[in-house]
């Protein structure tokens, strides 16, 4: 477990347990747990585009996740309803982005990597995007959360305060994109959206205040990802499913004290 590959692993789950506790938090107060999902879904197309183009990963991931989430904030309320337009434009990126991948001759690519991730395969330089990605999220959210809980809150009290909620809604769309580009590598496209949701909801039942939700769930995603590289390890299971195995697992103990306690 003390091995360099085990020590960048774990560094690069907690990095990505840092970006998505706050934006998790988002999700779930807005709701918004299917606009995550489609927003990882369109990554595969950002990989198959990267590849094809001889690009870094990142870069492709991040412009058709930014690309995903803006179309998605553009179109919804005109005529279609919200998950209807997340199902269609979620399922048809990742079958555009896998037929795209098939099409790409000469190039070696572990499709199963890209959607179940694959930790233990991170590099010093993969290290260095998740963290440069992390910070900027909470930089961006930092600068952003009065005004982000307010537009949460109530739209119409955000207005009155001066708020745009459609420009902080812009601010969250972002950041996801963001989150989505840096997460690929540890958890894979599947498996993105369960590490902004679950943690965050685990850390519901313990919360009084928005940060405290906020600074429980960073700490649950953590140990999530400190006991799935062990599980992981010591009964030779994929790790990103493992991961997020023991966030599913924490969650439904939360859930249970949580039941009791009322």
């Amino acid at each position: 477990m003390l091995d360099d590959f085990m020590v960048r692993a774990a560094l690069a789950g907690l990095g990505v347990a840092i970006a998505t506790a706050p934006l998790g938090c988002f999700v779930i107060w807005r709701r918004m747990a299917y606009f995550g999902d489609a927003t990882a879904h369109a990554a595969i197309l950002g990989v198959a585009i990267s590849l094809a183009l001889s690009l870094p990963v990142f870069a492709g991931v991040l412009f058709v996740a930014l690309f995903m989430a803006l179309t998605i904030t553009t179109l919804s309320g005109r005529g279609y309803a919200m998950d209807t337009l997340l199902g269609v434009m979620a399922h048809s990126a990742l079958a555009f982005g896998l037929v795209a991948v098939s099409f790409l001759s000469g190039i070696r690519i572990d499709l199963m990597a890209y959607l179940f991730g694959d930790i233990l395969a991170v590099t010093p330089r993969d290290l260095s995007v998740i963290w440069g990605g992390a910070v900027l999220v909470l930089i961006l959210v930092r600068a952003r959360w009065s005004a982000l809980l307010t537009a949460t809150l109530n739209p119409d009290l955000a207005y009155a305060c001066g708020i745009d909620p459609k420009r902080e809604q812009l601010y969250l769309t972002i950041s996801l994109a963001v989150v989505v580009a840096v997460a690929i590598k540890v958890v894979g496209v599947l498996l993105i959206a369960a590490m902004l949701i679950i943690p965050a909801a685990a850390a519901r039942p313990f919360s009084r205040t928005p940060e405290t939700m906020v600074v429980i769930a960073t700490v649950i995603g953590g140990i999530s990802t400190y006991g799935g590289l062990h599980a992981a390890f010591y009964f030779d299971t994929p790790t990103g499913p493992t991961i997020v195995s023991v966030a599913a697992i924490i969650f439904a103990l939360t859930a249970i004290f949580s039941a009791s306690k009322r």
